[in-house]
């Protein structure tokens, strides 16, 4: 069945990825993305010639996480053209790489308001359409950091990450009642085809931030980078997260996995989070809200 999906953040890197996977398997996908019309208008123009040249469904749409109103003018146009939207994938994303006493708190704020607070305004925009629908999925691109190793000089990243799947975990069973599937994608560490590292932000606090370096050993930022490079074996491809949401999206409703961990760096997430996940549904069996576990439509069918 074809569905008409929405990716945030599709301008470049697993967001772009993920359009392409979605549109390569018969949906109609919106692909979002700041300044549609200006900076990001070269991207625009380059996914409306994709998908001419390989007759694919995909409609760039202008969409600010950030913004309550964008958001919610995006969602109105995806319904006007198309009277349902069945998919929303939570991909938009910013990350940062210094010492941690050298962000400033409104850079962590900023984070967060990225992170966290965009899939907020995204959801309060979609999800009574969906809820009048009675069926829909939400997929979360996560990070490995949440449960896996977490090394330093990306605390802030790591700390917005873990928020929001934390925000998606409880999402997941307020919805399930009401037919709406969740599924939480954790990506790894890939360091070939993302902008990840590329743009990432720094320490505002130059002062500060000076002061780790010099009171660091030697080479201690740059050595730490290395090292966990290296960790990333070099055929790692980043299209394999795509092909993971695609799966998801195409996989029959009520039947779709709740996590899918993509970590060809291996930093523990996938064992954690078959403890930390089992945990949390053994909570809810034992409280007797195990029905929780699957969509509504689901556990009727």
């Amino acid at each position: 069945m074809s569905e008409i999906a929405l990716v945030t953040g599709a301008s470049s890197g697993f967001g772009r990825m993920i359009v392409e996977a979605l549109a390569a398997s018969g949906h109609t996908v919106y692909a979002s993305m700041r300044d549609i019309d200006g900076r990001n208008a070269a991207v625009a123009a380059e996914l409306d010639a994709y998908a001419r040249e390989r007759n694919v469904a995909i409609r760039c749409i202008e969409l600010d996480v950030q913004d309550d109103s964008s958001a919610e003018r995006a969602i109105a146009r995806i319904i006007g053209d198309q009277g349902r939207l069945d998919v929303l994938v939570h991909n938009a994303g910013h990350m940062v790489y210094g010492p941690t006493e050298a962000f400033t708190p409104a850079q962590l704020a900023a984070l967060y308001d990225v992170n966290v607070l965009g899939t907020q305004r995204v959801n309060r925009a979609v999800l009574p359409h969906m809820r009048h629908q009675g069926r829909g999925l939400l997929v979360w691109i996560g990070s490995s950091s949440s449960a896996g190793g977490i090394p330093p000089l990306l605390a802030p990243y790591f700390a917005a990450k873990a928020g929001m799947d934390a925000l998606a975990v409880s999402y997941a069973r307020e919805l399930a009642p009401l037919g709406i599937e969740t599924s939480i994608v954790v990506p790894g560490a890939f360091t070939q085809g993302t902008n990840h590292f590329a743009h990432s932000g720094v320490p505002s606090d130059t002062k500060r931030a000076d002061a780790y370096a010099a009171a660091w050993p030697d080479g201690f930022a740059t050595r730490l980078r290395d090292a966990l490079a290296a960790t990333v074996p070099a055929n790692a491809d980043p299209r394999t997260v795509a092909a993971a949401v695609a799966g998801i999206v195409d996989t029959p409703f009520g039947s779709r996995p709740f996590r899918v961990v993509v970590d060809p760096a291996d930093d523990g997430a996938a064992a954690s989070y078959a403890v930390i996940d089992g945990v949390r549904e053994q909570f809810l069996r034992r409280i007797g809200f195990d029905d929780l576990l699957r969509p509504r439509a689901a556990q009727q069918g």
